[in-house]
């Protein structure tokens, strides 16, 4: 892939992630966090795999691939944001934000241990200059609480669904995948709201608006662009870039909810990129080590 069309994936797909953040508040308005997400993901699930039958694109196949994709929605769907709404409880969403996007030093971590794949000093460096970015990006408020180690399991989530994705990914057409795991998670996220919630939804025309918007656009065109991305590259890379995802979405809170946005935000985006740079800057002069890298990730893969 021409590496300019993928840092604008990249940016797209992200810029859609944070945007998620503030239309999701104004839809807690109308319907409880549970409900309202397995609502979007049902009904982004449902309509896509329409969509791929329509088209022709072929369902998994098997048992083990219903599995696979059942496996993959409970971590990315259901996994990720069940644990980032349940942490508010103790903690505030910029909190959970931040442990959320812990999500590329985890990758590394699990592709290290468990996948063989070998990084550079300088990819972890860059990683943990990212994590000071999105610290900065909220004000370096953040306490150890209950909340922060449900937080945490979201953000093991969110890895174990991107190594998930990038080794059983190309078993998959990527439409399909999308479909079915939305679909899984958006069922466990109902079950889940039965269990802990008293569901309802206000019929209006924004919650009507917010719910189309989450599901069409933050769920089946962010998912597609994400699977596609990281089946295409290297997920620790790519999910290097899931740093920008709180800074849009501070910006766009503020833009959409007039939240203020201080000094410090612009401070932490300056990290983020010097953090992406560093993890995805290859360097010169050492094509070797470069082989034996690209080689001990793709026998993780």
């Amino acid at each position: 892939m021409n590496k300019f069309t993928y840092i604008g994936l990249v940016l797209g797909t992200t810029l859609i992630m944070g945007l998620a953040f503030p239309v999701g508040k104004i839809g807690l308005t109308y319907a409880p966090p549970f409900f309202l997400m397995g609502l979007r993901f049902t009904l982004a699930g449902a309509l896509l795999a329409v969509i791929a039958r329509m088209i022709g694109k072929p369902r998994p196949r098997g048992r083990n691939q219903w599995l696979q994709a059942s496996a993959i929605g409970l971590f990315q769907s259901a996994g990720v944001m069940g644990c980032a709404y349940y942490s508010m409880r103790w903690i505030t969403s910029g909190e959970s934000s931040i442990i959320t996007c812990t999500n590329p030093l985890i990758v590394i971590l699990l592709s290290t241990v468990f996948g063989g794949a070998a990084y550079r000093g300088r990819q972890w460096l860059g990683v943990a200059v990212g994590i000071v970015g999105v610290a900065f990006s909220f004000g370096l408020h953040l306490g150890l609480q209950p909340g922060t180690f449900i937080g945490l399991a979201g953000a093991f989530s969110f890895a174990a669904a991107t190594l998930l994705i990038k080794r059983w990914g190309a078993g998959f057409d990527m439409t399909a995948l999308a479909a079915y795991q939305m679909l899984a998670g958006g069922m466990m996220l109902l079950v889940l709201s039965l269990m802990t919630e008293h569901p309802y939804f206000a019929f209006t025309g924004t919650s009507v608006l917010v719910t189309l918007w989450l599901a069409l656009v933050c769920s089946i065109v962010q998912f597609m662009l994400w699977f596609y991305l990281l089946r295409r590259g290297d997920p620790a890379k790519t999910s290097s870039f899931l740093f920008l995802v709180p800074v849009f979405g501070v910006i766009s809170s503020w833009l959409l909810l007039g939240e203020r946005v201080q000094w410090y935000v612009g401070v932490g985006g300056a990290f983020i990129c010097a953090g992406i740079f560093l993890v995805n800057w290859e360097g010169k002069g050492r094509p070797a080590r470069t082989a034996a890298i690209q080689g001990a990730k793709e026998a993780g893969a």
